[in-house]
C-alpha cells in the first residue's frame, strides 16, 4: 500500500467517530489501527456529569500542566506502547527508587514491546522524585514514566 494511501487512512481514522479499525490486504498486508478517547468525570453535590474529552483538548490540558510545572522536574515519557518493568527479572531489585540519582544514559526501566525487552535510559541528570507507573502496567506512546528532579 502506498505511502500517501496510508497517511489518507490516517487522516480519515483521526477524524471518524470509529475507536478501532483492523484491515487485512489481498497482498498480506495488515492495517490496525485504534484510538482512544478521555473521558473526563466532574462532580457536584448535585449531579456528575461525563463529557468526552477530544485528544487536543487533551493535549492543551497536558501542555498547560506541563508549564504550571516547577521548572526544576523533567519528565521521562515512554517512548514505545509495551509493558513496563521497573526491574530486569521478577527476583532483582529495581533499577530505580525514589530519592535514586541517576545520570544521563542510566537503564531507568524496561519496556517489552512485542517480545524485546527495551531498556528505558534517563534523559537528566538528577533525582527520582517519582515513579509514575507501577510494575507490570501497559504503557502507551508519551505516558510520563518518572519525575527526575535536575
Amino acid at each position: 500500500m502506498e505511502y500517501e494511501k496510508i497517511k489518507q487512512l490516517i487522516d480519515d481514522m483521526g477524524n471518524s467517530k470509529l475507536s478501532s479499525i483492523s484491515i487485512d490486504f489481498p497482498d498480506g498486508t495488515k492495517i490496525s489501527m485504534a484510538k482512544e478517547e478521555k473521558i473526563l468525570v466532574t462532580a457536584s453535590q448535585e449531579n456528575v456529569e461525563k463529557q468526552t474529552i477530544p485528544s487536543e483538548t487533551n493535549n492543551k490540558i497536558a501542555q498547560e500542566n506541563q508549564s504550571t510545572e516547577k521548572e526544576n522536574i523533567k519528565i521521562v515519557k515512554s517512548p514505545m506502547v509495551g509493558t513496563f518493568y521497573s526491574k530486569p527479572s521478577p527476583t532483582t531489585e529495581s533499577y530505580v527508587e525514589v530519592g535514586k540519582e541517576v545520570k544521563v544514559g542510566e537503564t531507568l526501566c524496561i519496556i517489552e514491546a512485542m517480545k524485546l525487552m527495551n531498556e528505558i535510559e534517563a534523559e537528566y541528570t538528577g533525582k527520582i522524585s517519582k515513579i509514575l507507573v507501577e510494575d507490570g502496567k501497559a504503557v502507551e506512546y508519551g505516558t510520563p514514566l518518572f519525575e527526575i528532579e535536575v
